[in-house]
């Protein structure tokens, strides 16, 4: 049996940056959530991301509260805040549909933290790209890990533990959270075409 793939973090670190230069849309009032449902909803394919707002205070544990959800197309990322729970139904009725194909990482994660907001979530058709390497003979499973090995570039975390729940969200916040979710879609294309699926 061969050994599973991995990368280094000295390898990893040698590897030139990625991001995602698409157009971004941030959402963060039910008017821009009308204006922008039906075309998230004509996808049938989208990467999936959430960010948390980090606690560092000594004592205080963080109670992993999604700040955002972001939906990514090879073209356009959707950055949904949680700020506005007047169309937080739209949000996870995109979450629940079955026809749009949704690949996160680590997703059963995301899934506990989203029904701290939404109790009822029932999550349909996302695929983990943790499942998919494994299936595929790849040792290492984190994100950053994953896009170095399949796609030969460095991902970013300079932006991960900033404040999610800011009242605007910087270009670098919007940026990074536009290629965690859009990685994965490119993550999981390079795995299906590229790396030969174990027994």
């Amino acid at each position: 049996m061969d050994e599973p793939i991995k990368i280094s973090k000295q390898e990893l670190s040698e590897l030139p940056l990625i991001k995602f230069g698409g157009k971004i849309h941030c959402i963060d009032t039910s008017e821009k959530m009308n204006e922008i449902y039906n075309e998230i909803k004509a996808h049938k394919v989208l990467g999936f991301d959430t960010e948390t707002r980090p606690h560092f205070k000594k004592g205080v544990s963080n109670p992993y509260k999604v700040s955002l959800i972001q939906l990514a197309s090879e073209t356009e990322a959707y950055l949904i805040r949680i700020v506005d729970k007047s169309y937080i139904d739209k949000v996870f009725d995109i979450l629940e549909d079955e026809n749009i194909q949704k690949i996160g990482i680590s997703v059963k994660d995301d899934f506990r933290a989203l029904r701290k907001i939404y109790a009822d979530f029932k999550p349909k058709n996302f695929i983990d790209l943790q499942d998919v390497a494994k299936q595929h003979g790849i040792g290492d499973a984190s994100l950053r890990k994953l896009t170095g090995i399949t796609l030969e570039k460095r991902l970013s975390k300079t932006q991960q533990l900033s404040n999610w729940e800011n009242q605007t969200l910087n270009n670098g916040q919007k940026i990074y959270a536009a290629t965690d979710a859009w990685i994965c879609l490119k993550i999981y294309s390079k795995i299906i075409h590229n790396f030969k699926k174990i027994k």
